[in-house]
């Protein structure tokens, strides 16, 4: 006997099944009900700032925002009118952009403090008097085209004109396709556009550019809408058309597959009603737990079918195969007495994958991995217990619904297609079992060496929905069809057109006093000799900050450049003493707002931005950053959104690498106690592991082969591998176990692939077609990982019929135990090489 006695629980659970099935029912019921409750309390959350919360670049960018945004009580967003015409410089098309600036001021429910333009710009130049938008249309009316042209021409070297006109800009021909009008609006104090937008994918400014689409919309501009809040109404829109995409399909094929798997209306009802509370279950205890519903909780649902599916048709499968023999109550009392176990084993693994996620530095990898080990204890409780309790209430009256019975044969019984299709792994146990094992352990050794070179993204596109949608989305009716999303477009419209978008920034934020002698030289010195991803400007890298402010006032201010003369030791231009005198004058001047920009207000931080390259990736101007923040002897840390991104998919990388290295170990670890405590054989979880080891590298190697990349969705994959693909090699070797009590290895392992392998086929077929439908999703990268879980669930099958029967044959060499005589009392071994009744036995 085992060592721990396991049967007094799994007996007192049967009892309560078969006996009190009506009890069961009325309290998951009431369960359900209370859970429910939950359901209006789901928040959602999108975007990328939820990745970047607690990393020390975020941390020092948020610092930036906070220290040198306006220093006012109301925090200022802009809003970007994006025109484009075959000339949006002509007198005609300057007066549509001015006539729509006129009416995003007029209103108040906008709060714009401002608007800009190349039109403004114009405008001024013709009448400098024309301080108005209002003023600035009538000077243009007024004008001739001729004077028009003029005044363009005025401006070609203005960068208030040039740097918001497309890169086409013809001088010459005075043309130009595109141009960009900045609004300015004031937001209540403490929600900034940018910080805003991160919390919970929202932004204060959504609902004011919301209204600013409609105000666009109902003039006569060539003009559309952009900013933050067009964009975090994107990440919102596409969690609910991936829903309403996904749902529908997965549904529908999952019932499909359900008619083929149950063949019976009951069975299909009930396990249909089952999956919809463990969903109801799992996004109660969302809204109950304060969880935001974000990008990644659209996959959770799908994971639930598949565990679900799974133990459904299980329950129902093992049920059949003594339906005829023991009736209902023995039927079922002997499928959850076998059932309970590999269930409890099951979920004991799948949380364990799952749970895993912990080890992950991002918050919203955590926050999945926390929901769905909780949905996988829901669908346990739901599936062991709930279900064969309401199966038994139904079988019993039966006869009394007036619904019809189709069948009640189980799938994979003897003499079907099905079952001499599943006898091939026995098969090769029988004639190769070690050549194939060592063939198949070697190619998965080879696959996890490929797989090493498998990338990392992090984007705001992985976010976004494709600039394009693909046709079979396009044809769908109401409500079904997904928004004309616009961002991505803009977004590469903007990148393509406009030369002041193709060139990046980084910042380098430093603390310490700034009043120190050196302080300005130091952060001089940081731009010398800058690295290859900056843009230079000879042997400097070009840049804005506290010392392009002294130098630039000094070039306009003769007093001040004198003042700067005499507090330069070197000669240089920038001044090493009596800093604090410097910094009293520029506050007092012209040039306050720029100071502000990049001088704290108490003097112990700045922040220098710096230009880079339009071509250079990600990781160089990130290592270059650090190098360059590096150079500067006070704390100076390298930030910005491509630093965060950088750090983020860092991050997701050493998250996959993390978690598969945890979910592995403490599965292993799960595997070994429990088989040693439940069966006496410890070695039992060596071999229930080789199979999902084969399905990782698998996995991993198939996403180098696809150009998949490790990024916010896909980091959890491999965890998710072990946690779901050990459902497959858990069923299959505790089943094993039980035939192998009562009948010779061949045998048992023949009635394993047929009985057990029959409800893994459907469960295979059901779960990898469910989740398969994630790649009709909005987002792309939603696709992938519903690819990547389809093809996991495939991998993990394909090896539990195909590689664990080799597997269980060369356990059972190795243990020396007799392949022709069941495992009896007698027979058995136990790892401390004693029975129970202290005879020596084989060791394991």
């Amino acid at each position: 006997m085992a060592g721990f006695d396991h049967e007094r629980l799994v007996e007192r659970a049967s009892t309560l099944v078969t006996e009190r099935p009506e009890r069961v029912v009325l309290a998951f019921l009431l369960v359900t009900a209370a859970f429910a409750v939950g359901l209006g309390n789901v928040s959602t959350e999108a975007g990328t700032s939820q990745f970047a919360s607690g990393i020390p670049a975020e941390e020092a960018l948020s610092d930036v925002q906070r220290e040198f945004g306006p220093p006012f009580g109301a925090d200022a967003g802009t809003t970007q009118l994006i025109q484009r015409n075959r000339n949006v410089l002509s007198k005609p098309a300057m007066l549509r952009m001015l006539r729509t600036q006129e009416r995003v001021e007029e209103r108040e429910d906008l709060r714009v403090t401002g608007t800009s333009s190349a039109a403004s710009v114009v405008a001024r130049t013709v009448d400098p008097s024309a301080t108005t938008t209002e003023a600035q249309i009538r000077a243009l009316e007024g004008a001739t085209p001729t004077e028009v042209r003029r005044a363009v021409r005025e401006n070609v070297d203005n960068p208030a004109f040039t740097g918001s006109v497309s890169s086409d800009f013809n001088r010459e021909s005075v043309s130009a396709s595109a141009t960009i009008a900045v609004v300015t609006h004031e937001l209540p104090g403490g929600l900034s556009s940018g910080a805003a937008a991160g919390q919970g994918g929202t932004s204060p400014l959504t609902p004011i550019q919301q209204r600013v689409e409609r105000v666009v919309a109902n003039g006569d501009a060539d003009v559309t809408v952009f900013g933050s809040g067009v964009l975090a109404a994107e990440f919102s829109q596409v969690i609910t058309d991936s829903l309403l995409v996904v749902t529908p399909a997965a549904v529908v094929l999952i019932v499909s597959f359900l008619v083929v798997a149950y063949r019976d209306l009951l069975d299909l009802l009930l396990g249909t009603v089952t999956l919809l509370m463990a969903v109801v279950w799992t996004f109660g205890f969302l809204g109950l737990a304060g969880i935001p519903f974000s990008q990644m909780m659209i996959a959770v649902p799908p994971l639930l079918l598949a565990v679900g599916i799974d133990f459904g048709i299980h329950v129902v499968n093992r049920y059949r195969e003594d339906r005829d023999d023991l009736g209902v109550d023995g039927a079922m009392n002997a499928a959850t007495r076998q059932l309970l176990v590999a269930f409890f084993i099951v979920t004991g693994t799948t949380v364990i994958g799952f749970l895993s996620n912990f080890a992950s530095d991002l918050g919203p990898i955590r926050d999945f991995g926390l929901v769905a080990a909780v949905g996988i204890l829901f669908t346990f409780l739901l599936f062991g217990v709930f279900l064969p309790a309401a199966k038994v209430w139904l079988d019993r009256r039966r006869n009394r619904i007036p619904v019809p019975t189709y069948s009640q044969r189980p799938l994979g019984a003897e003499g079907t297609r099905l079952a001499r299709a599943l006898r091939g792994g026995v098969s090769i146990a029988r004639v190769a079992p070690l050549a194939f094992l060592v063939l198949v352990l070697a190619s998965a050794v080879g696959a996890g060496a490929y797989a090493t070179g498998v990338d990392t993204s992090f984007s705001d596109e992985d976010f976004l929905p494709p600039e394009e949608s693909p046709a079979y989305l396009e044809a769908l009716p109401e409500p079904f069809a997904p928004a004309d999303y616009s961002v991505v477009g803009t977004l590469n419209f903007l990148e393509d057109n406009f030369e002041s978008t193709n060139d990046g920034e980084v910042t380098v934020y430093v603390e310490g006093r700034l009043q120190r002698d050196t302080a300005l030289e130091e952060l001089h010195r940081m731009g010398e000799d800058p690295p290859d991803s900056f843009v230079s400007d000879g042997r400097r890298a070009e840049s804005t900050s506290i010392v392009t402010v002294v130098l630039d006032q000094a070039e306009r201010d003769p007093e001040f450049r004198r003042l700067v003369a005499r507090n330069d030791r070197d000669g240089n231009g920038i001044p090493d003493r009596n800093l604090g005198e410097v910094y009293d004058y520029l506050l007092a001047s012209s040039a306050s707002g720029e100071v502000s920009q990049h001088l704290a207000e108490d003097r112990r931080s700045t922040r220098v931005v710096y230009t880079t390259k339009a071509d250079a990736s990600q990781g160089a101007i990130t290592a270059d950053a650090r190098t360059v923040a590096d150079r500067h002897r006070a704390d100076a840390t390298a930030t910005g959104n491509t630093v965060v991104f950088k750090a983020v998919s860092d991050l997701i990388f050493e998250s996959a690498v993390t978690s598969l290295a945890v979910a592995l170990a403490l599965t292993g670890a799960f595997l070994l106690v429990v088989y040693r405590l439940l069966e006496g054989y410890a070695s039992l979880g060596v071999a229930n592991t080789v199979p999902i080891l084969v399905s990782v590298a698998a996995v991993a190697a198939t996403m180098r082969l696809a150009g998949i990349s490790f990024n916010a969705f896909t980091a959890t994959i491999l965890a998710i591998t072990i946690g779901l693909g050990i459902d497959y090699s858990v069923h299959v070797t505790h089943r094993f176990v039980d035939e192998r009590r009562e009948h010779g290895l061949f045998d048992a392992l023949d009635r394993t692939v047929r009985g057990t392998g029959g409800a893994l086929t459907g469960s295979m077929l059901t779960t990898t077609t469910g989740i398969g439908v994630l790649v009709f999703a909005v987002l792309s990268v939603l696709g992938q990982f519903g690819v990547l879980t389809a093809l996991s669930i495939l991998y993990s099958f394909l090896a539990s019929m195909l590689v664990l029967p080799s597997t269980l044959v060369v356990w059972n060499r190795a243990l020396g135990l007799d392949p022709e005589r069941p495992l009896g009392e007698d027979a058995r071994s136990t790892e401390d090489d004693r029975t129970p009744s202290g005879t020596p036995s084989a060791t394991d």
